[in-house]
């Protein structure tokens, strides 16, 4: 079942590379009493998230603060490694976006919102969404069509429906 506004968010664990090397932090600990955005990426480096998705939330970061958005969060099925490198290279970690590894697919798999594209070598990896939580429950979900578009889920899109 895919998730809907009004939902609760899935507990799920994500990874992240801190001071001392790979940990763990839970979706509940990162939501809990808190106006987060999450959003997903089919993978790091790939075209449309580096080149759009990623810069979309930068840009809009000062916006989403101002409307009370206490962190923005990006989320792909990739190694927290590569979430690092990622983050480093688009600017978003300096920017203040945390980048979170769903090694598994965990999260993505929990959402319902999994695809498989193996002809590019994304196989178990999360649909492009944005969404913006209040106490662990979605209230404003975008979902795109194609993993290869940035349009509903950009940084800007869900800014205005905020």
């Amino acid at each position: 079942m895919t998730i809907s506004t009004g939902d609760r968010l899935p507990d799920a664990t994500f990874v992240r590379i801190g001071a001392n090397g790979p940990e763990e932090v839970s979706v509940e600990t990162l939501t809990k009493g808190r106006k987060v955005v999450i959003f997903a990426v089919p993978g790091a480096f790939t075209p449309t998230c580096h080149s759009a998705h990623v810069p979309s939330f930068i840009r809009a970061k000062d916006g989403l603060d101002g409307k009370g958005v206490e962190e923005i969060i990006c989320v792909s099925v990739n190694d927290p490694f590569v979430m690092k490198a990622w983050g480093e290279a688009t600017g978003a970690s300096e920017a203040g976006i945390s980048l979170l590894a769903d090694g598994s697919g965990a999260f993505a798999s929990a959402m319902g919102l999994t695809f498989d594209a193996p002809a590019v070598g994304l196989v178990g990896r999360s649909k492009r969404y944005a969404l913006m939580a209040e106490d662990g429950v979605v209230k404003v979900l975008h979902l795109e069509e194609s993993p290869g578009t940035c349009e509903r889920s950009g940084g800007e899109a869900l800014l205005a429906a905020i």
